[in-house]
């Protein structure tokens, strides 16, 4: 508990003032976060060996797929490049003598979508304005802090056994509430220029949605019998252990026109 403690304490003076600067730090940083998720979820997979070419070409399309569209240095659609990685990664698989697997390119595209798509509506949410992204955060991080101390207080039903045996329906019913709580709080100090109701129901949608991205975390970690996503952050695991919610989040809010 005390090194959980240390790490997070160290890991928020490192991000808050970066989050609160915004620009190119926060955007630097979200390439060096999703670089690092990608690497942990290709770990999973590829823990016996990587593929060189492959991961170069994924790296290399993350990055392009992360800038937001005022930086583009070249009007080539996004899509044109998932187009080119997957024709390359396949041809991949005859040069490799299918050492590098069909298989391994549905995996190596999925994780590239995944990531790519969290990260930048990261970046997306930021550039919208801090209120943006700190409400987001606020009600994930209040939807962990109530479904923790209500399932510790409350819990006997588990919430989905098989692939989080730890939940109970007690804590995500309580983690939902704080969240509501935190979203009204927040809409009272900081107001957004929407109606108080929808800042709620957003909070609800965030909460819930954020807890289905953990249990989403949870079950590709049990299909590959992991625990943590990585070790790169002591008493919590990996990026990905920490960003599972905000990852998930993110896009349905741009669904809903939240973002």
């Amino acid at each position: 508990m005390k090194q959980r403690i240390i790490t997070a304490i160290l890991a928020l003076i490192i991000f808050i003032p970066i989050v609160i600067y915004g620009n190119w730090p926060f955007i630097l940083l979200a390439y060096l976060l999703a670089i690092i998720g990608l690497f942990e979820l290709l770990n999973m997979r590829f823990s016996k060996g990587y593929f060189v070419l492959p991961i170069i070409l994924v790296i290399i399309s993350l990055i392009y797929l992360l800038l937001p569209n005022e930086y583009l240095i070249t009007n080539l659609p996004k899509a044109n490049i998932l187009i080119a990685l997957i024709l390359l990664l396949l041809m991949y698989t005859v040069f490799s003598k299918n050492k590098f697997t069909f298989d391994d390119v549905g995996f190596m595209i999925i994780s590239l979508i995944y990531i790519s798509i969290g990260f930048y509506f990261l970046i997306y949410a930021r550039e919208l304005g801090l209120n943006y992204l700190l409400f987001i955060l606020f009600v994930i991080w209040s939807t962990d802090t109530g479904a923790y101390f209500s399932g510790y207080a409350f819990g006997k039903r588990k919430l989905w056994p098989k692939i989080s045996p730890n939940k109970t329906i007690e804590g995500a019913v309580g983690g939902l509430l704080l969240a509501v709580i935190v979203g009204a709080i927040f809409q009272y100090v900081h107001p957004f220029n929407l109606s108080f109701i929808l800042v709620v129901g957003t909070a609800v949608v965030i909460s819930v949605f954020g807890q289905i991205g953990d249990l989403v975390a949870s079950a590709y970690k049990r299909h590959f019998n992991i625990k943590d996503s990585g070790h790169i952050l002591p008493g919590h695991g990996g990026i990905l252990d920490r960003l599972d919610s905000l990852l998930f989040v993110l896009p349905i809010l741009y669904l809903i026109n939240f973002l």
